[in-house]
């Protein structure tokens, strides 16, 4: 079973692409604020918020062997679970992840270009990313309807998120990892995601796509994630 997390300003709709060519079952998890859980007001959601919303769904599966997947600011949320999972885990793929020094802030350790980006489209609590912001960060390795579909799946996010000092005790877990880095990312750079698959440890895969693999590339994305099973 694939269990998939999302990153910031997007739900568990991200993943569609990448569901036909899985060769298992998945479940796409919805973090606070959108999606199944679009009832919980995003002003008030935090890390913990969003590490219970995957336990909660994982509670739920039947079964072990779980591949776990952290796309993006995902690699702040999974982290929080690996513990208290790690006897149901095989695998853990962090895909382009976002993770940062332990005890930082997501804000702080992001590409600075990207960071004034996310400034600029934050207010009162709410992250909401510009549409042409979003493109040039998530769709620069698109076509036209891929990048159609991607930013009509972007939505607002929680800005505290971004600021929230990050908890990284869970990668001292004894669960097997992966960390694909993509080699054309314009949202969260090469250098950035060298220094986080440091921090994450285990194998690394290189993968020529930008941050949203998933929808680009998703034979390949699966195929990485087969290797994990």
């Amino acid at each position: 079973m694939y269990v998939l997390v999302h990153g910031a300003g997007m739900g568990a709709s991200c993943w569609e692409p990448l569901l036909p060519h899985l060769d298992g079952p998945a479940v796409a998890v919805d973090l606070p604020g959108r999606g199944t859980r679009a009832d919980v007001p995003l002003t008030s959601v935090t890390l913990d918020d969003c590490a219970q919303a995957l336990l909660d769904d994982v509670a739920a599966l039947e079964g072990d062997d779980l591949v776990l997947v952290a796309h993006s600011f995902a690699g702040v949320t999974v982290p929080r679970v690996m513990a208290a999972l790690a006897p149901r885990l095989r695998h853990v793929v962090f895909l382009s992840a976002v993770v940062p020094p332990d005890g930082s802030a997501v804000l702080d350790q992001i590409d600075p270009g990207v960071r004034e980006a996310v400034r600029a489209s934050t207010g009162d609590g709410i992250y909401h990313q510009d549409p042409a912001g979003a493109q040039a960060m998530l769709c620069n390795d698109m076509d036209e309807a891929q990048t159609a579909w991607t930013l009509a799946q972007v939505v607002d996010d929680a800005a505290a998120l971004l600021t929230e000092p990050v908890d990284l005790s869970g990668l001292e877990a004894d669960v097997p990892r992966t960390y694909v880095r993509l080699t054309n990312d314009a949202c969260y750079t090469p250098v950035l995601q060298e220094a986080s698959a440091r921090r994450v440890g285990g194998n690394e895969v290189f993968l020529d796509a930008g941050h949203m693999a998933m929808v680009t590339i998703p034979e390949q994305v699966a195929g990485v994630l087969r290797e994990a099973r």
